[in-house]
């Protein structure tokens, strides 16, 4: 299971990152719990993937039950990376082909499943923004404590700013010295119009000291 450091080395430094992330998380919202969380990042190749699966990690690591969901239906990773089967996953579902408890698979990590995104659609975007989405959160909702998507980039397509509409909130990856401040506005504006709650961002491969990788999390107006 490639870069699933919070499950390979729970005591390292960067999975220390990843459970500070966690904490801010669910110090963000106070009067209401969140029951969905989207990760997405401006452009490809920020680490979101990354971030996505070590979230659900130390969130499942609690205790809570935790559903990774890979809404990433043009270049799916999550199966990669926990190296599942993606011949059925969220497509099937959406299409009402299979019910989602017989799409969602187990992972290696307690408590944590996964729904992988299945075949690639020719329509994404309308899935995503589908009644059927809707019904599939509501049932989601019933059964797990957290469910947490994985998303494509904002800017190339409209697929996160379709979810950030129907999550709790959303965070952005950040990688530090590749990241264009341009592009990362930019995102956080169309974010912001679709109506999604930002609850951070995660700057991502910031060196410090010996570490490889620094995370950092903070509020909206930071």
């Amino acid at each position: 299971m490639r870069s699933l450091i919070s499950h390979m080395r729970p005591k390292s430094s960067i999975s220390e990152q990843y459970r500070t992330i966690r904490t801010n998380i669910q110090f963000s919202s106070v009067d209401q719990a969140i029951k969905s969380i989207l990760v997405t990042s401006s452009v490809q190749a920020e680490g979101k993937s990354t971030t996505t699966a070590n979230l659900a990690i130390v969130f499942s690591q609690q205790g809570k039950r935790v559903l990774l969901v890979d809404g990433d239906m043009r270049k799916p990773t999550v199966h990669y990376t926990f190296q599942l089967d993606n011949r059925i996953g969220l497509t099937n579902v959406l299409t009402k082909q299979m019910n989602a408890t017989s799409a969602i698979q187990r992972s290696a990590v307690e408590n944590l499943d996964i729904l992988t995104s299945g075949p690639i659609p020719p329509n994404p975007a309308e899935l995503l923004g589908s009644h059927a989405m809707e019904e599939l959160l509501s049932e989601l909702y019933r059964n797990y404590d957290l469910v947490i998507f994985d998303s494509p980039p904002v800017l190339p397509v409209t697929d996160a700013q379709i979810l950030a509409n129907q999550c709790d909130g959303v965070i952005m990856v950040v990688q530090s010295n590749q990241s264009d401040k341009e592009s990362t506005l930019k995102a956080k504006e169309l974010l912001m119009g679709a109506k999604g709650k930002l609850l951070g961002v995660v700057l991502n491969r910031k060196a410090k000291g010996d570490s490889g990788y620094y995370y950092y999390y903070g509020s909206e107006s930071q």
